[in-house]
């Protein structure tokens, strides 16, 4: 329905541009709504440009969305604009203080060949992963945060001779889920990542109840997954993506040896193919969000009812 931003937000603009409503937060403020508290943990490098190919998924749900960005304290954002970081982002506890997040978006960055324990923010993002799986509905980690997240499970990820790239078939695996039962049978998504995890491993930690497998693709594996709290949903493509964010990353890497050309993709004449499945995954997830904050609301009222009764 509505994203609530400030007006000299860098991507009004564009917001408009793809009929993306917007209103400030004066406006909101005055509004009998409880909007949705989504924080962005942004770590793509040219992370404010990168910061589109969520807000216009998350601006085409019903629901009115703040979205709250949300930087690391342990990372030098040494690719990105600092009067932008210090203009617009909080720390994951500042983002927390006032008011807990109702959902909770963990971006890819370019370090999924690193071991984890070598990335130098892991401790930073591991104990946010750990206590928002306690206190938020849901956190949606995409490309490497799916990655870290099977890690937290206990499945680790492998490095790939030549990067996965290009735009791949998925087949939908649980029809019934809430988040992508609305999915189609068979559908489309970009990858983008030098690393991916074992099937044998994911399907022994489904069988052994920690992971619940959500899509499959040949080439690319177990792509969307979750916990089996639901309290964390992986997906290790980039379903953000629009065809022009995978065309430069195309033209960026063409003659590199270790990239091979991109699959079902050109990026000469770029044509978005994944576009439904992108705009129904994340509806369906602030959905997601959305139904356990108003069924955990409904508790809280229950619970105080209930103990007024005499």
């Amino acid at each position: 329905m509505t994203l609530i931003v400030r007006p000299d937000y860098h991507a009004v603009p564009i917001l408009e541009k793809n009929g993306i409503r917007w209103i400030p937060p004066s406006q909101a403020e005055r509004q009998d709504i409880r909007p949705l508290r989504i924080g962005i943990l942004n770590i793509m490098p040219l992370g404010e440009k990168y910061e589109f190919n969520i807000l216009h998924p998350l601006g085409l749900s019903v629901l009115q969305l703040e979205p709250v960005w949300i930087r690391l304290e342990s990372h030098n954002y040494k690719t990105w604009e600092p009067k932008h970081v210090d203009d617009i982002y909080v720390t994951y506890d500042e983002a927390n203080r006032e008011q807990p997040l109702d959902g909770l978006i963990l971006t890819g960055a370019p370090v999924e060949t690193v071991r984890f324990e070598d990335v130098h923010y892991w401790n930073e993002i591991s104990a946010i992963l750990r206590h928002a799986r306690q206190t938020i509905p849901s956190t949606l980690g995409l490309c490497w945060a799916g990655f870290a997240m099977a890690y937290l499970e206990g499945v680790n990820k492998f490095n790939y001779d030549q990067k996965l790239f290009g735009v791949f078939e998925l087949k939908n695996l649980a029809p019934d889920h809430p988040i992508v039962g609305e999915l189609d049978d068979v559908f489309f998504c970009p990858q983008s990542r030098h690393a991916g995890i074992p099937d044998d491993a994911m399907e022994e930690a489904a069988k052994k109840g920690r992971l619940k497998l959500l899509a499959y693709g040949v080439e690319a594996g177990y792509t969307i997954f979750s916990t089996t709290d639901d309290r964390f949903i992986a997906h290790t493509g980039h379903p953000e993506y629009n065809a022009t964010r995978l065309a430069d990353e195309a033209k960026r890497d063409h003659g590199n040896p270790d990239v091979p050309p991109p699959v079902n993709f050109d990026f000469k004449e770029p044509l978005n193919r994944w576009r439904s499945h992108r705009n129904t995954f994340f509806t369906q997830w602030v959905s997601y969000c959305y139904l356990k904050i108003s069924t955990q609301d409904m508790s809280v009222e229950k619970n105080l009812l209930a103990s007024t009764t005499v």
